[in-house]
C-alpha cells in the first residue's frame, strides 16, 4: 500500500462551509479506509477478480476490469425475497458500443436465462433491476481497447409489498411537495423510492429541492437522487445528485420522475422538495413529419415550428453538412438512406438508419441550452418500415411514428442471364421446362443482401392446404432447384415446371425473403440452410414475402383455347337455328288464323240463303 498516496493533501471544494469541509474530509477518509481494506484484505494484487458466486444478503462491488474481459457474477437470493441490483456507476472504454462492451443482467442462475436489461456506455440512466426468479446473473464484457473500466454495483434482498417498501408515489396537480422517508430524521437503509409527477397538459414542471443532504461520494455511487425528464426512469436522465446541494430541474413536458436510492453505509436527513408548473413555450406539438422507404428518408419541418424554437432554415444541417434542404413553405430534407452521413446499425433483430439535423441557435433567443437536435430514425423490422423521429430540446424527447413496407418484387426471366424478364401473365411453360426466378430489393443502400428463405407453390392464389415446398429455411426441397450466389440486391434460383400442373390449370409461387446487412458475418443470410429447430432459436425480424404467377402448361392452354374456339363456332349456329324455329312457329300460327276466319265467313252466308220470308197477308 502506498502511504504517500493516503497521506497526500486532500483537495477541498471551493466555497465550502465548515460543515461541508468536515463532511468532505470524513467522506474522503471513509473512501481511503475502504481502499486500504480492499488493498490489504480482499483484493489480490495484479489482475482484478473476475466474477464470483454471491450469497450475502447485500453487498457492494467495486469492479475494475481491463481489455478483453468476460466476467460473470451470480447472486442467489433467500426464499420469498427479491434481488434488487443497482449499477450506480459505470465507466466503459470511450466510444464503445453495446456490441463490444456491456453489462447484461439475466433473470436466473446463468447467462442462458431471460435477459432483464443491458447497460452500455451510452445508457442515459442509473439502471436498477429486480429479479423474478431465485437468482440473478450479470455478465460484463469489454473490448480490446487498453483502458481501465470502473464499475460500482450493489445489491440487496427485499420483500416486495412490505411496509418498508412503501415510499414514493403519484403526484398530480399544478404544484405540490414531497420529501424523503423519515425527513428530517435520517432516511432508512436500502430504500428505492420513485415519485411520478404528472402536471396538467401543455405545461412544464419546475422542481426545487429546498433542503438536500445525502451521503457524499465522488460519483454519487452510494446514496443518490436521480431526476428523469418524463413519466418513467426510461426517460432521459436530467441529473444525479448527492451530498449537500440545492438542485433545481426543469422538465420539457408535463411529466417528471424522481428517484431516491440508498445503501447501508451512512444515512442523513434526506431532502424536502416542491414543484410548480408553467405553460410550455412555443408549439404544443412539434410540426414535423418523417417518411421512410427502401430508397430514402424524407423529413419535413414547418417554418413556424422552427421559428418558435428560435431557428431558421439557414441554421440547419445533417450529419453531412453538404446535404442541404429544399426550402418552400416548409423545410424539406430528402436523401438516399445510405448518404448524407446516415449511420446504419445492425441491432441483431432490425436494421436502423439514423441521421441528425443540427440546429444552431440564432442570436440569444434560446437560453439554458447550447443546441437543439432533431434525430430521424428509420427502423427496418418485420415486413414493414417503422419510422421514428424525435426532437431533443432542453433534453426533451418528442416522438412521431408512421409505417411503410419493404419494396420487394419477384419476376420470371427467359434465361439464366436474367436480362429479359417475362412480361406477360399467365406464363405458359412446358412440363419440365426450366424456369428462372429473381427477387429484387429496391433500395439505395448498397450494403443490403437478399436471401431466399422459403418458396412455396400452390394451385390457389390464397395458398390454401395444397402446397409444395421448393425451398424451406434456406434448404432446397425440390431436386430441380438450384440457388445462385447472392448478387447485389438480388436473390436468384431456377427450377423445373411442376408435375402436378397436369391436374390444375394454374400454379402460383410465394417466397419469404430475408434482408440482411451484407457486412455482417453472423446474419441469417450468412448462415444459409438451417434446420427448423435451429432456426427457431435465432429468429430474424426483418422479413417480407412476395408472390408471382400464375404459371400454366402450354398443352393445357392449347386445349383451353380449342374448347373456346369450338364454343365460339357453336354459338352462331345455335342462334341461327333458334331464329328459323321461331319463324316457322309464327308462320303456322298465321295460317291457322286465316283458316278460322274463312270458315266463319262461309257459315254466315249459308244462314241468310235458307231463311223463310213471312207473308204480309
Amino acid at each position: 500500500m502506498n502511504h504517500s498516496r493516503v497521506c497526500s493533501k486532500i483537495p477541498l471544494p471551493h466555497h465550502c462551509t465548515v460543515c461541508n469541509v468536515i463532511q468532505y474530509v470524513l467522506t474522503k477518509f471513509h473512501e481511503i479506509l475502504a481502499s486500504c481494506f480492499c488493498d490489504c484484505c480482499c483484493c489480490p494484487t495484479g489482475v482484478p477478480r473476475c466474477g464470483a458466486s454471491l450469497h450475502e444478503p447485500n453487498k457492494a462491488l467495486r469492479i475494475e476490469l481491463n481489455a478483453n474481459a468476460n466476467c460473470t457474477w451470480q447472486i442467489q437470493r433467500n426464499a420469498n425475497q427479491t434481488i434488487r441490483i443497482v449499477f450506480s456507476h459505470f465507466k466503459f472504454a470511450p466510444s464503445s458500443s453495446c456490441e463490444t462492451e456491456s453489462i447484461k443482467v439475466f433473470d436466473g442462475a446463468s447467462t442462458a436465462s431471460a435477459l432483464l436489461g443491458q447497460v452500455c456506455d451510452d445508457t442515459d440512466a442509473v439502471p436498477v433491476l429486480e429479479s423474478s426468479s431465485d437468482s440473478l446473473t450479470f455478465l460484463i464484457t469489454t473490448n480490446s481497447v487498453p483502458f481501465t473500466r470502473n464499475f460500482f454495483v450493489y445489491y440487496y434482498f427485499f420483500s416486495p409489498g412490505s411496509r418498508t417498501e412503501n415510499c414514493g408515489g403519484e403526484l398530480t396537480g399544478p404544484n405540490g411537495t414531497f420529501s424523503s422517508p423519515n425527513y428530517p430524521a435520517p432516511y432508512p437503509q436500502f430504500k428505492y423510492c420513485v415519485w411520478h409527477i404528472q402536471a396538467p397538459k401543455n405545461s412544464k414542471i419546475n422542481l426545487e429541492f429546498r433542503d438536500f443532504l445525502l451521503e457524499l461520494d465522488r460519483n454519487c455511487q452510494l446514496d443518490f437522487t436521480a431526476v428523469y425528464d418524463g413519466a418513467s426512469t426510461a426517460s432521459g436522465l436530467l441529473g444525479k445528485v448527492c451530498g449537500r446541494a440545492q438542485p433545481t430541474f426543469e422538465s420539457s413536458s408535463n411529466a417528471l420522475t424522481v428517484v431516491l436510492s440508498t445503501d447501508d453505509t451512512n444515512s442523513y436527513r434526506g431532502f424536502s422538495a416542491q414543484y410548480s408548473t408553467a405553460p410550455l413555450p412555443g408549439p404544443m406539438e412539434p410540426n414535423t413529419t418523417l417518411t421512410c422507404s427502401s430508397d430514402s428518408m424524407r423529413i419535413v419541418l414547418s417554418k413556424p415550428y422552427l421559428a418558435s424554437l428560435g431557428f431558421g432554415e439557414a441554421h440547419l444541417q445533417l450529419n453531412d453538412p453538404s446535404c442541404r434542404p429544399v426550402v418552400t413553405d416548409s423545410v424539406i430534407f430528402s436523401f438516399p438512406l445510405a448518404s448524407c452521413g446516415t449511420i446504419k446499425k445492425d441491432e441483431g433483430h432490425s436494421i436502423t438508419y439514423t441521421n441528425t439535423i443540427s440546429l444552431a441557435a440564432a442570436g440569444s433567443t434560446i437560453t439554458r441550452q447550447r443546441s437543439t437536435e432533431i434525430r430521424a430514425q428509420c427502423t427496418m423490422s418485420n415486413n414493414e418500415t417503422l419510422e421514428l423521429i424525435y426532437t431533443t430540446t432542453n433534453n426533451a424527447i418528442q416522438k412521431l411514428a408512421a409505417g411503410g413496407r419493404y419494396n420487394v418484387s419477384m419476376a420470371f426471366y427467359e434465361s439464366d442471364l436474367f436480362s429479359k424478364p417475362v412480361q406477360y401473365s399467365p406464363y405458359y411453360v412446358d412440363l419440365n421446362q426450366t424456369l428462372f426466378a429473381e427477387v429484387t430489393l429496391h433500395s439505395t443502400d448498397p450494403n443490403l443482401q437478399v436471401f431466399i428463405d422459403t418458396c412455396t407453390a400452390s394451385p390457389q392464389p390464397g395458398f390454401g392446404s395444397l402446397t409444395y415446398d421448393l425451398i424451406r429455411s434456406g434448404c432446397n426441397k425440390d431436386d430441380t432447384v438450384v440457388t445462385y450466389p447472392a448478387f447485389e440486391n438480388h436473390g436468384r434460383f431456377k427450377f423445373r415446371a411442376f408435375r402436378f400442373l397436369r391436374s390444375f390449370p394454374s400454379v402460383y409461387l410465394q417466397c419469404d425473403i430475408v434482408i440482411c446487412d451484407s457486412n455482417s458475418t453472423n446474419s441469417r443470410c450468412a448462415r444459409g440452410c438451417i434446420s427448423r429447430q435451429k432456426r427457431a432459436i435465432s429468429p430474424y425480424t426483418w422479413k417480407t414475402n412476395t408472390v408471382v404467377g400464375p404459371i400454366r402448361l402450354k398443352r393445357a392452354a392449347e386445349l383451353s383455347e380449342y374448347l373456346t374456339e369450338v364454343e365460339a363456332e357453336k354459338t352462331p349456329i345455335l342462334q341461327q337455328y333458334n331464329f328459323h324455329t321461331l319463324a316457322f312457329v309464327v308462320l303456322i300460327s298465321n295460317i291457322l288464323i286465316v283458316v278460322a276466319v274463312i270458315l266463319k265467313h262461309h257459315k254466315h252466308q249459308g244462314g241468310h240463303r235458307y231463311q223463310n220470308v213471312q207473308s204480309s197477308l
